[in-house]
């Protein structure tokens, strides 16, 4: 089986990633960044070999690749246990969705808010009122 070639998020092949184009600086941070595609062949890959897990984190990882850095570290701050409100974690799930076309993740941060809400790691503690509103404060 030929192997397929390898690209970088700026398009820049594997193998033209190396110390003489650094020193040279003709390379930046960007040219290090995985792309999608990249992420998503080892998706495929993971599944392939019965890894679905580490198939699906891949795939997350594919729809971060095109937020910056500093919003994925803001997102990751806003999901430290204890430091957001339940409605502030499904209102970032829902950002995902919409503004970044990224359903899986959104689906795993609704699925943590779920968990912080049981658990009692959100700031304010909210109850459902019913079988869909989670909106009640409790104290």
């Amino acid at each position: 089986m030929k192997q397929k070639t390898i690209y970088s998020a700026t398009g820049r092949a594997l193998d033209a990633l190396n110390m003489e184009a650094v020193l040279k600086g003709q390379l930046t941070t960007e040219d290090f960044r995985i792309s999608a595609e990249t992420l998503r062949a080892q998706a495929e890959a993971a599944e392939a070999a019965g890894y679905a897990p580490l198939a699906e984190n891949f795939r997350r990882a594919a729809e971060l690749t095109g937020i910056s850095n500093e919003e994925v570290l803001a997102m990751y701050n806003t999901l430290r246990p204890g430091r957001t409100t339940y409605r502030e974690l499904l209102a970032l799930a829902e950002r995902l969705e919409q503004e970044f076309d990224a359903p899986l993740t959104a689906a795993l941060v609704r699925e943590a808010a779920d968990v912080y809400l049981a658990r009692d790691l959100v700031q304010d503690r909210i109850i459902s009122t019913d079988s869909t509103d989670k909106t009640e404060r409790i104290r």
